[in-house]
């Protein structure tokens, strides 16, 4: 049994942020009715240019990504009757899940108090850009804005003399983990009600998330008065450990070191790349020694480490001690062997999806696919007690698709 089994969460909410944490609580097992524009749905349907990334029919990872598992309702809010199918999933429902502004909660009637006023025992979720408090409370944003940008991940990024800013390393990036904070909320929300029976609200922000992932980094530049800078392209990382850094191998792919005691694996990384003498070295036969002398280190491992590919140093060093990663890109990622024996990717209808990352008794959810456009709207009005005849009547009326 998944831990949300016989959870219902009702979302009314659009692109990527909101939406990717229904996804995760129909990772972990609840029921997830996605409420959408009964025209035109949810906008990210009709996101087909990434980047450079072009994707043309169905499905579209763009859209399955943050919707998958759900089931799909068309629905004009803006109706009287279209609010009362609301309203009635509302008083069946655990957890209401939205996006939507202040302004926009109450012309549609689903802030706090409407849904309460239906529902007490309801948890109430919403996702925002900038934060339910403040003079900017009312205002919308992107994951680029709230999160990239405001919360200094993107000036941290960005090297001195570059124009502009670092962007963001893909669509979402900052949704996706807002979304796993704020399903952790709802989650924790839940547990509140049960042992206690009182309902929550729960807040989470693109710009909150964000400064959380920044927060040893803000910490530091508070306590320290300054901002950190980013290190110049190029550059090996540490200026006084020689294990922590970038180093090109034969092939023109890169491995990360991060050895934060190179006292501790100095000698063993000297055995793993033939150069045992390196050890005794008197230049590197203490921590300090080795921090006085990381330039020449940087040198003697980048002239080691360029003399063989990605492939034979991932062998080689398979009994190495300290950590290491080979530097991997989007694709790449696909074909790590310890990223399929944990099912970090696994599939999902005809595509492969990246899995929530919390997993439960050492398995991985099991994913269905994002419902098409309004595909299950007869299937949930049959459940709400609608015969045919009413349902007829709404879909004449543009209430439902």
């Amino acid at each position: 049994m998944k831990p949300l089994e016989g959870i219902r969460v009702l979302e009314a909410a659009m692109y990527g942020f909101v939406p990717s944490a229904g996804a995760v609580l129909a990772d972990w097992g609840a029921e997830v009715i996605k409420v959408e524009h009964a025209v035109s749905g949810d906008p990210q349907r009709g996101l087909r240019q990434t980047g450079t990334f072009r994707v043309e029919g169905d499905p579209n990872p763009n859209v399955e990504h943050a919707n998958r598992g759900k089931r799909s309702i068309g629905l004009d809010m803006a109706t009287a009757e279209g609010r009362e199918v609301l309203y009635d999933l509302a008083r069946r429902s655990d957890v209401f899940l939205t996006s939507f502004l202040p302004q926009a909660r109450a012309k549609f009637g689903i802030d706090v108090d409407d849904i309460r006023a239906l529902n007490p025992s309801i948890i109430y979720a919403r996702g925002s850009a900038l934060g339910p408090r403040g003079q900017e409370a009312d205002r919308g944003g992107y994951d680029m804005t709230a999160f990239w940008a405001r919360a200094g991940i993107a000036a941290t990024l960005t090297p001195p003399g570059v124009e502009g800013m670092i962007s963001p390393p893909g669509p979402a990036f900052g949704d996706t983990i807002s979304g796993t904070n704020l399903a952790g909320g709802i989650a924790a929300a839940l547990l509140k009600r049960e042992r206690t029976g009182e309902s929550s609200v729960v807040d989470v922000s693109l710009l909150g998330s964000g400064l959380w992932a920044m927060g040893h980094t803000v910490a530091l530049s508070l306590h320290l008065d300054k901002p950190m800078v980013a290190p110049t392209p190029g550059a090996h990382g540490s200026p006084t450990n020689p294990l922590s850094g970038l180093y090109a191998t034969a092939d023109g792919r890169y491995l990360a070191f991060v050895m934060l005691q190179p006292g501790k694996f100095w000698a063993d990384v000297c055995q793993h790349i033939d150069r045992p003498e390196l050890a005794d070295d008197p230049r590197f036969v203490t921590a300090e020694q080795i921090a006085t002398n990381t330039d020449q280190a940087v040198e003697i491992l980048k002239e080691a480490l360029a003399a063989r590919t990605l492939a034979e140093w991932t062998e080689r060093f398979a009994t190495l001690a300290g950590p290491w990663a080979p530097v991997q890109d989007s694709r790449q990622v696909g074909d790590d062997t310890q990223i399929r024996a944990n099912e970090y990717v696994i599939p999902a209808g005809t595509l492969e999806l990246v899995a929530s990352p919390v997993q439960f008794d050492v398995a991985a959810p099991k994913l269905g696919p994002a419902p098409e456009f309004a595909a299950q709207t007869d299937e949930v009005l049959l459940e709400l007690g609608l015969d045919w005849t009413r349902i007829i009547e709404l879909k004449t009326a543009g209430v439902v698709t």
